[in-house]
């Protein structure tokens, strides 16, 4: 009797993705130390993205609050902590720079509803059947090298009080250095020590770090520009048809990635959900594609449930969703307190966004389990990502892996061209058959 009422509790619990009461106080308190990890986070991603930082916190607490509601009555994952992406900001930015920040409340639109489509007809499997998963990894590889490079200069850069250093190495130039340092150094050390228990303490320390030694060293501080918020519809202004085309073709990329993203942070957090509960891909992608379509009527950006949040949530306690309603609660106040962020050193950031940069140039080393090829061609994508731009380097490394693969069947295993795109095709036929 006893294991039948465990089963039915553990039931009732996994169909409860929003509230637990049992759960309340240690959601409240994961809520709370998952947003002091997301909060510099989020900045430094909207720093990334060229967009104001007041607009990327509030795509944050908005993201959550859907992601709440969601749950209630289409939970995707349980523990999933939404927010912008880091391997989406430099997408973001390239669309900045193309169509300008007016027009892309539009670029947001048009991608929630790119999204919405593959929702609607359960695409996703698809897109991560065309896209190989060490293509991903490549990608986001080449992104990382760029975050990285961004905000590498942050490391050394001078306070507001000194114009110019004469020499490189000058005084205050070499105090920045030095504190940055060692915030790096205590930043890794107590990441190594805390990753699989209190992950959101070296994110915490660094920034008390940085607070307390402003207190004494004249350093860069973040400045918060003041945005305000109006609803408006997203329409945009393009003045030529080769710009209506480009954002439709930016916008279908965009989603694209967005939706590869979350489906495999949906496979991680499975794996880390305390309950083990199963994730629903499709569930998440509705609330995703919600909110970003919500997003675009404020000017905001495009978001996901990010891996490093989650974790964070799920190490810090998390059982249910009522978590991100907390995230979401907390953020809300500093997007209208935003004064208070102002106390945020610039090489403290720059640190946090190092240390993702190089996370995910890292990432390179996962595809070795998938072989040398995947390697190498990884290695390809993050190179052409990186120095020729995140479309046109994934486009041009799936061309040469499919000419590759075509002379393989062709050349090596003399199968007609018909052959090898009816081959193609039919894994795609195979993975219907088996949901079906």
């Amino acid at each position: 009797m006893n294991n039948v009422n465990t089963q039915q509790n553990q039931n009732l619990d996994q169909d409860s993705a929003a509230f637990v009461a049992k759960y309340a106080g240690r959601d409240i308190q994961a809520g709370v130390i998952t947003a002091t990890m997301a909060i510099p986070l989020s900045i430094g991603i909207a720093m990334m993205s060229d967009y104001p930082i007041q607009v990327g916190l509030a795509t944050v607490a908005f993201a959550s609050f859907i992601a709440f509601i969601f749950a209630l009555f289409r939970p995707g994952n349980y523990i999933g902590a939404p927010g912008i992406a880091a391997g989406l900001a430099p997408i973001l930015a390239a669309g900045v720079a193309t169509f300008g920040m007016e027009n892309m409340a539009f670029i947001v639109f048009m991608t929630a509803f790119f999204q919405a489509i593959i929702w609607k007809f359960n695409w996703q499997r698809y897109l991560l059947m065309a896209v190989p998963h060490y293509l991903v990894e490549g990608l986001l590889a080449g992104i990382g090298l760029k975050i990285a490079l961004k905000f590498l200069p942050f490391l050394w850069m001078l306070p507001a009080s000194v114009a110019v250093c004469e020499d490189f190495w000058c005084d205050a130039r070499i105090q920045i250095i030095a504190l940055s340092i060692v915030g790096a150094i205590i930043f890794l050390a107590l990441f190594k020590k805390f990753k699989d228990t209190k992950p959101a303490i070296p994110y915490f320390t660094l920034i008390v770090y940085g607070i307390v030694a402003s207190l004494f060293i004249d350093v860069k501080m973040l400045e918060i520009e003041d945005v305000p918020f109006t609803l408006a519809l997203p329409i945009p202004d393009f003045n030529s048809l080769y710009l209506w085309i480009y954002a439709i073709f930016f916008a279908l990329i965009l989603a694209i990635i967005d939706v590869i993203e979350q489906v495999m942070s949906n496979a991680a957090i499975e794996k880390i959900d305390p309950l083990q509960r199963p994730s629903n891909s499709n569930n998440s992608l509705l609330a995703i594609w919600a909110s970003n379509m919500g997003s675009s009527f404020f000017g905001g950006m495009t978001n996901l449930d990010g891996l490093a949040k989650s974790s964070t949530n799920r190490l810090a306690g998390a059982y249910t969703k009522l978590s991100v309603l907390v995230i979401g609660i907390l953020i809300t106040f500093f997007i209208f307190n935003s004064h208070y962020l102002n106390y945020l050193p610039y090489f403290a950031l720059a640190i946090i966004m190092l240390f993702v940069g190089v996370k995910m140039l890292l990432g390179l080393f996962h595809v070795v389990i998938f072989g040398p090829y995947a390697v190498l061609l990884a290695t390809v994508c993050a190179g052409l990502v990186f120095q020729v731009g995140i479309f046109e380097g994934l486009v041009v490394t799936l061309i040469i892996h499919g000419v590759i693969n075509f002379a393989i069947f062709s050349k090596i295993e003399s199968m007609p061209t018909g052959t090898i795109i009816s081959k193609y095709f039919q894994k795609f036929k195979e993975d219907d058959q088996e949901i079906n």
